[in-house]
């Protein structure tokens, strides 16, 4: 189980490499060529000294143009010793696979991106012995996608929207969108990125908002993300649950429950119907919408 953002913002690319190009090309703009294999490598970087470093993702992607490594860095913070160990992965590296090394930092936080994003230059002020220029995915560059289609088209690209703006008012707006998508693929897959979705989200309510969103899919109560929520479940009943659950959605998207809404769902011991009005609570524009048709 992924127990930090932290975590999840590396973890993605490790569950699917090719998102990386992917975010390179639509995100950064950089004219990567398309790979005719991405593998994992060990990510250890000890040399024979007891001094042990670590990426936290390392991928070697094959290409028409030459094989390359990508350094995929999860930075929560400024920490300025990084302008000594990310120069030293790259040339070590280098050194041992005889690969050209391309260095990825993902953030949540405008202020690291801005920080990450600058030069590292070693040498002399007019004569740099070496140059170190990161690319950068975080908030600032990483496109909010929250329309259902789009999502639909590239999930994992979807989810790392949702990841990058996890600590940020624009989280809500994306979560929706991510959990339709996200029924589009295959369940183990949809599983982990829910995960890596939930450790993301740094607003309380967001969180519980989305594992809301969550619970109203079959496979997230196999995954053990759910056993809170399944925990919750046992004590109140699962209808009680799911009733509270549609109501809680409607709220968090802004739309107003009248008295009459609240108690006719409130009343509802059918699980089929209160799972097909949590599936309309996620797109209603109005709370009657939860009875079209019956």
């Amino acid at each position: 189980m992924v127990g930090s953002s932290h975590e999840a913002l590396y973890r993605i690319f490790q569950k699917d490499p090719t998102l990386l190009t992917r975010a390179l090309q639509r995100v950064l703009h950089v004219p990567f060529p398309e790979p005719r294999q991405i593998a994992a490598l060990n990510v250890d970087l000890t040399e024979i000294e007891p001094v042990e470093r670590r990426v936290d993702t390392l991928l070697r992607a094959e290409t028409d143009e030459g094989t390359y490594l990508f350094v995929i860095e999860s930075q929560g913070k400024v920490d300025d010793r990084k302008r000594g160990s990310w120069p030293y992965y790259l040339s070590y590296l280098y050194e041992k696979y005889r690969c050209e090394p391309v260095l990825i930092v993902v953030t949540q936080n405008s202020a690291t991106a801005r920080w990450a994003a600058r030069p590292i230059r070693l040498g002399f002020r007019d004569w740099h012995s070496l140059t170190v220029r990161p690319l950068v995915l975080g908030p600032d560059n990483v496109p909010v996608i929250a329309d259902e289609q789009s999502a639909a088209r590239d999930v994992p690209i979807a989810v790392l929207s949702v990841m990058t703006h996890g600590r940020g008012p624009q989280a809500p707006a994306i979560l929706g969108s991510v959990a339709t998508a996200l029924r589009t693929i295959d369940e183990e897959t949809a599983a982990v990125l829910a995960q890596f979705v939930d450790s993301c989200l740094a607003d309380p309510q967001a969180k519980q908002m989305w594992r809301d969103l969550m619970t109203a899919t079959q496979y997230f109560w196999r995954h053990p993300l759910a056993e809170q929520v399944r925990e919750e479940g046992r004590e109140e009943g699962r209808a009680e649950a799911k009733a509270e659950m549609v109501l809680h959605m409607l709220r968090w998207r802004g739309i107003e429950v009248p008295d009459a809404v609240r108690e006719r769902v409130t009343a509802c011991a059918d699980l089929d119907r209160l799972e097909a009005w949590a599936q309309r609570a996620m797109h209603a524009k109005d709370a009657s919408e939860l009875f079209a048709g019956e």
